[in-house]
């Protein structure tokens, strides 16, 4: 290899990005390379390892089988290189480092920030980078290590491991169900006050409920429009519409009998909260021992 360790191993970073954001231009971004430089770096490494890594056309960017290989390998040889520069100088076996984690507005508030606290008292020398955002987070693109998420598994890339089956109800203040009447069915809050979720773009969440065996989704105008799920909830204690919100953020809000539940029978369906994390033999021991506590704090919570 004529290239020194620094260069080469800045390379097979830039490479396993690439491969995993399907784009030169997206993983040079994210190295402060331009597109044409993130190129000719992937170029070198081909021409160093005598093959070529991937098969590119005018639509997309795919890894040969010796792309592929390669790929298997490198991820391995980078964990255990991050393993080797979190355990020096740690002394007495104590595990450091940075976790970026990235979780929705009320679980990270509500449930994640106490349970950081706990395990902070348990590793205090592991730190914690902390997103709270209710849009979709690209592990790779955005350089989490964590990222808690309701819903099916994206990306057969990452690992899903459940946090809580999870439910999605329409939940309202009682004193403003008083005041303009209650949902007989889920048709009926096309006429009545709603709050909506938005997306990064400004699309409104879909409500989906079951009616006679089949599934169906409405996105209701919504009279208040936030991209802060916290904020909707707040609003709806606070009786400015009906929400579309999970159990376990409205859960206090539900035994102190500020919010009740409406259409129960129509929003019964799982939404499962799963911990995601990128597939690895050897994962960091931070991100591990962090993912096994989250594991078990969810658990103790549905007990």
């Amino acid at each position: 290899m004529s290239r020194g360790g620094a260069g080469r191993l800045a390379e097979i970073t830039l490479f396993l990005d690439a491969a995993a954001l399907g784009s030169f231009s997206a993983a040079g971004r994210k190295h402060g390379l331009s597109p044409a430089a993130a190129s000719a770096a992937i170029a070198r490494l081909e021409t160093a390892l005598g093959v070529s890594l991937f098969e590119r056309t005018t639509r997309q960017l795919r890894l040969t089988d010796e792309g592929l290989h390669y790929r298997h390998y490198s991820e391995q040889a980078l964990d255990l290189l991050t393993q080797a520069e979190d355990g020096l100088h740690a002394g007495g076996g104590a595990v450091r480092g940075v976790v970026r984690i990235s979780a929705p507005s009320d679980i990270g508030r509500q449930l994640l920030l106490p349970m950081l606290d706990r395990f902070a008292a348990l590793h205090p020398q592991v730190r914690h980078a902390l997103t709270l955002t209710d849009a979709t987070s690209n592990l790779v693109q955005d350089d989490i290590d964590l990222a808690i998420r309701y819903g099916e598994l994206p990306d057969s890339e990452m690992v899903a491991r459940l946090l809580h089956p999870g439910r999605r109800v329409v939940c309202v203040a009682p004193a403003l169900a008083a005041r303009v009447g209650v949902p007989a069915t889920p048709r009926d809050l096309a006429s009545l006050p709603t709050l909506v979720l938005t997306a990064g773009d400004g699309a409104p969440q879909e409500w989906r409920y079951r009616e006679d065996g089949k599934r169906h989704g409405l996105r209701p105008q919504g009279h208040w429009h936030s991209n802060d799920g916290e904020i909707i909830r707040r609003w709806a204690v606070a009786g400015h519409g009906y929400a579309y919100k999970s159990l376990l953020d409205i859960a206090d809000d539900l035994r102190a009998g500020r919010l009740q539940t409406v259409l129960d029978d129509y929003f019964a369906d799982s939404v499962p909260l799963n911990l995601l994390y990128r597939r690895s033999r050897f994962p960091p021991p931070r991100i591990a021992l962090l993912a096994d506590f989250l594991l078990r704090q969810f658990a103790a919570l549905q007990a």
